[in-house]
């Protein structure tokens, strides 16, 4: 599975990670990839046909022709000021493109998918939780009370997450969200983002509690963008286990330094790339590859080997 965050720039550099994905993914025999958001900057497209779906998606990744599991990111969902999440409703766009494009998946704002362990099985190796982060991690207020945080969409996606995950009997649990949980970068931990301590959206305090009170100890891993940078962090008392990796580095990169102080595993603070998960019933390893812009080659820079929260039995 190939995961890449934070891409759709539809500069060179974008280009660079595309091309050097491309090629691992060849090799690999790559069969899905994940966008972690912030798939069309800077303020997301204008309407299901806007010309950057090929500029900043389709042209890009032209022979990685898997299936790609795509989230919203706060640049897709932009209000007045870009980036800032405040308009979620543009995020349609995104879904109904979803109709149009053979690659693009997002049959919804959030949605699951299950992975079969065995090809034509029904027992799920793999679930994917693709969720919605952006009405409780925006820069500005949510004018629209459907969209507030305790409102009526943010009621739902948790009352959904929460039966979803309950009922899921796949091995693996992974959770798809463009804002972290924890993270070393600048844009820091959810519950302080970017430093902030006061203003409900503004520091993300209510996605650090869906997270801490949904996700965390049931789900393995949580896959993230937004900060770009690679990181793979170990799991905190407050994850109770949940693994976080912060991948949003395929068009951007970071200051160069770490802002927090989660121990990880490794991580990367200025260099652009992206990652490889090969998953089995035990172990999923996780390849972080990073990427020559100049040469569009990919280096790999860490190998983490991870077994799933509950072992399965042999």
């Amino acid at each position: 599975m190939l995961i890449t965050g934070d891409a759709g720039t539809g500069g060179t550099a974008q280009y660079a990670v595309a091309a050097a994905a491309r090629q691992v993914c060849a090799a690999e025999g790559v069969l899905l990839a994940v966008g972690l958001g912030d798939n069309i900057y800077e303020n997301g497209p204008d309407s299901d046909h806007d010309s950057e779906f090929a500029s900043k998606f389709e042209n890009p990744n032209t022979g990685i022709d898997v299936p790609w599991l795509m989230v919203l990111g706060n640049h897709d969902c932009s209000g007045i000021i870009p980036g800032s999440g405040g308009d979620p409703s543009r995020g349609d766009r995104e879904v109904a493109y979803a109709a149009v494009s053979p690659r693009w998946y997002m049959p919804s704002r959030y949605y699951s998918v299950t992975v079969p362990a065995t090809p034509g099985g029904t027992t799920p190796l793999v679930e994917f939780f693709a969720l919605d982060t952006n009405p409780v991690a925006s820069t500005v207020t949510q004018t629209d009370p459907y969209y507030q945080w305790d409102g009526p969409y943010m009621r739902e996606q948790r009352r959904w997450l929460d039966e979803s995950l309950s009922r899921s009997q796949a091995r693996w649990k992974v959770v798809l969200g463009h804002h972290p949980h924890l993270n070393n970068g600048k844009h820091g931990n959810a519950g302080r983002y970017d430093g902030f301590l006061v203003g409900h959206y503004t520091r993300g305090i209510h996605l650090k509690e869906l997270y801490e009170e949904v996700v965390c100890g049931r789900a393995d891993l949580i896959l993230s963008g937004h900060d770009h940078t690679l990181q793979v962090l170990e799991p905190t008392a407050a994850g109770r286990g949940t693994r976080q990796i912060v991948c949003g580095a395929a068009g951007k990169t970071g200051d160069g330094r770490a802002h927090g102080s989660t121990p990880a595993r490794w991580q990367d603070f200025s260099r652009h790339g992206f990652m490889i998960a090969k998953i089995a019933a035990d172990r999923l390893t996780l390849n972080a590859y990073t990427v020559n812009v100049d040469t569009a080659q990919a280096a790999l820079a860490h190998t983490s080997s991870v077994q799933p929260l509950r072992v399965p039995a042999v």
